[in-house]
């Protein structure tokens, strides 16, 4: 089988710690957050808050939002925009694991298209990887999705990523350490593979091809090697 033309990678526990995004990342967001919306209390997002949660406190509904790890987009956007304001400032620096920036250094230069689907916001995603500890990645990438797309566990959203991009599903190999959003990929005709990093205790399935890291998943699928 030829390697993938494509490589669409998820973010938390795929290229970056789980504990950077929940010791880190949401403790910082969670902190700022009252602040913020006192000062940005007439922006849309605010608006779309209310919307959601008619009659409720909109940092009472963020706050909760937040806790129970909600994939809601204004949250999402929320939270992006004050690690924004966090990694101008040199507070934060992205996170991710060491073989991650070599591996996509090297798809990259050698062809291969990549794209990131998270259910981060695209601009946190770009905050994350235009401010990672490996310097700025942005550029390797051909494209960022998230929620405002669909959920990452529908088929669906798998297909429209393919159609947007002009890649088809099958040239295209999908990189998360969750099951069911691979299941989803897969429905979709992508090809699959489960990211089980040890740091982040992910159970590995059976449904899926499996990697301990990037340099595994370019033997397995024949990607550029790791220099």
């Amino acid at each position: 089988m030829l390697p993938p033309a494509a490589v669409l990678t998820d973010i938390e526990g795929t290229t970056t710690p789980i504990a950077f995004v929940h010791e880190v990342l949401f403790p910082y967001a969670r902190a700022r957050l009252p602040g913020w919306c006192q000062v940005h209390c007439d922006a849309p997002v605010i608006g779309e808050v209310a919307r959601l949660a008619p009659g409720a406190m909109i940092v009472d509904t963020l706050l909760g939002w937040m806790d129970r790890d909600e994939k809601i987009t204004p949250l999402k956007t929320i939270q992006g925009m004050i690690w924004a304001e966090g990694y101008a400032k040199g507070e934060i620096a992205g996170d991710l694991y060491e073989d991650v920036a070599p591996a996509l250094r090297r798809w990259a230069g050698a062809g291969v298209r990549l794209y990131v689907y998270s259910s981060g916001s695209v601009e946190a995603q770009k905050l994350l990887f235009g401010h990672s500890r490996a310097g700025n990645l942005n550029g390797l990438f051909q494209g960022f999705f998230d929620t405002r797309l669909g959920t990452k566990r529908s088929p669906q959203s798998y297909t429209d990523i393919c159609r947007g991009t002009n890649v088809s599903a099958a040239e295209c190999l999908f990189l998360s350490d969750v099951e069911a959003e691979l299941d989803a990929a897969a429905q979709a005709g992508l090809r699959t593979c489960q990211l089980v990093r040890p740091q982040d205790r992910t159970v590995a399935g059976n449904r899926h091809a499996v990697a301990a890291d990037f340099a595994e998943v370019a033997k397995q699928f024949g990607l550029p090697k790791l220099a």
